[in-house]
Formats: C-alpha cells, structure tokens, sequence
C-alpha cells in the first residue's frame, strides 16, 4: 500500500512554508502534498492512480477555482465523497462558513496570523483527524 498524503491546497507559498516549519516543529512525519490552486486540486483528485489522500487541507480563497468549488466537486464526486475536508481560512466571514458547511466541509479553521497559535491549531487538527477519527482506507467507484 501506498504512503497516503495530506493533501494541502493552498496558493500562498508562506502559508504553504508554515504548514511545513509546523509540521517540523510538532516533529509529525505526515506526507504531504501540496496543489497550488484550485484547478490543480481538481487534477490531482481526479487522478485514481494516485495514492488517496487521507485529508484534505483546503484554503478557501485562491484565484480562478476557489475552495468552494473544490469542495464542492468534491462532494459531488461519489468516490471522493468521503474524503475528510477542513476548510483553513483568513475568512471569518458568516456566509463563507454556512456556505462551506452547506457544501460539506468537515470543518472549517480561521488561519491564526501567530506561528504558534496555527502550529497548536494544527496539531490539534491532525492529532483529531489522524489520530482519534476513524477514517475511510480508500474510494470505491467509477
């Protein structure tokens, strides 16, 4: 079997580089995977020779296709349905939340500007989603 990744979509190289220096910091060996926009997302998912990923960090706002729709194809993509999505946003907007929940986000985090703050944001979240939830092996499906 291969080594399934957390999928990171997110256009912003700093924000990208937090998630590693995190990552580092919380001395986590998780593999991740990085799409840079929308449209690569849609790409990388829609690849079934790919190893499935066992989380979808998804930001919210990118340029052309946003998290939204990313969410929202992946939600209307039956063997991607059950993929675990966490929306992480500057965002703490009232409609941009409704709307992700409507969509089927599994949770949606406002981006702390603090380095340690995220770096504690994140733990939690990967210690929630990778450790104590129990979560699909893989798609089955067209």
């Amino acid at each position: 079997m291969s080594l399934r990744p957390v999928l990171v979509v997110e256009d912003s190289d700093e924000d990208y580089q937090a998630t590693l220096w995190a990552m580092q910091k919380l001395e986590r060996t998780d593999l991740l995977e990085r799409c840079t926009d929308g449209d690569d997302a849609l790409d990388r998912l829609s690849d079934r020779t790919q190893a499935w990923p066992k989380l979808v960090l998804l930001d919210l706002n990118m340029p052309g296709t946003d998290g939204r729709e990313v969410l929202a194809f992946i939600r209307s993509t039956p063997y991607l349905r059950p993929l675990p999505v966490v929306i992480l946003s500057t965002s703490a907007s009232e409609r941009d939340v409704n709307d992700c929940y409507q969509l089927g986000a599994n949770a949606y985090l406002l981006k702390p500007v603090n380095f340690a703050q995220y770096t504690e944001q994140l733990r939690i979240t990967l210690d929630f989603w990778l450790g104590l939830a129990q979560l699909p092996e893989s798609a089955e499906g067209p």
